[in-house]
């Protein structure tokens, strides 16, 4: 039986905001491993719960939080004005997650805005992390930012509920969902992240870290080819890429979820053999 507990964690502009967090563990059982779970663009960490769950059966003891302006944290809606802010609010989870479990390796698992958010975390924090785990990450070249952002009003564009994954069950529970953005990207989230895949292009290598990237072959969110730029630049001496056939933008909700579920698992065991 899998636990968890929710509760407010400090953090957003100079840390006056209030973020959700939660944790995840089964119970009666002593973790092997860590897993912080960094969510993407417009969503929140309750969409990850099974995900969680799969993680705490293969041994994990597993973090994740709203980023800033998502789910249930604080914050105008899906405005990120610096990513570097969102980093440091991942960073406030890990030392919690610390605080509670010193000694096991951590795997961090960003997806898509959150592979991102992760990808800058390794970077900037490469001694907190035994492994990073990237699913359809914005790395790279992201042509749909630029083209957004050439107009002088943001058009009306969310995300297409059917692009996430073959499954239409994902979708119609994504578009039914309360807590996740439907609107239009915002002027000053996109230069944000224009601006954080440029330090993260100049911030090169994570050197000996070892990298597992899942993505979706048929991926029209994240385009597979535009991210491979970045896992190029990103990539250190210990690189596993996993391109999953016919799969869309949410690997780890996809017909064929415990592929990627059991990808990440697999990765992790081998920090972690006991798990």
């Amino acid at each position: 039986m899998v636990v968890s507990r929710e509760w407010g964690l400090p953090g957003g502009p100079g840390g006056a905001q209030r973020l959700h967090a939660r944790a995840w563990a089964a119970g009666g059982a002593e973790p092997a491993w860590l897993a912080v779970l960094v969510h993407g663009y417009g969503e929140h960490i309750g969409r990850y719960e099974h995900v969680a769950e799969y993680l705490c059966a293969r041994g994990a003891a597993v973090y994740g939080l709203d980023h800033r302006g998502h789910g249930r944290s604080e914050g105008e809606r899906v405005l990120i004005e610096d990513f570097a802010g969102a980093v440091e609010d991942v960073h406030r989870l890990v030392t919690q997650a610390r605080s509670a479990y010193a000694r096991l390796p951590l795997v961090m698992v960003g997806h898509s805005m959150g592979g991102l958010i992760a990808a800058r975390y390794a970077q900037a924090h490469p001694g907190e992390l035994t492994a990073l785990a990237l699913s359809g990450p914005l790395l790279g070249r992201c042509d749909f930012v630029p083209a957004l952002l050439a107009h002088e009003e943001i058009p009306d564009v969310p995300i297409d509920p059917a692009a996430l994954s073959r499954d239409p069950a994902v979708g119609e529970a994504y578009a039914a969902d309360e807590l996740v953005w439907h609107g239009p990207f915002k002027r000053p989230t996109l230069e944000a992240i224009a601006t954080e895949l440029k330090r993260a292009a100049a911030d090169g290598s994570i050197g000996t870290l070892p990298l597992l990237w899942i993505h979706g072959a048929d991926d029209r969110i994240v385009p597979v080819d535009g991210t491979a730029e970045g896992i190029l630049t990103l990539a250190g001496d210990d690189v596993t890429a996993r391109i999953l056939p016919g799969a869309q933008h949410e690997v780890f909700n996809e017909t064929d979820r415990e592929t990627a579920l059991e990808e990440v698992a697999r990765f992790a065991a081998r920090f972690a053999p006991q798990a």
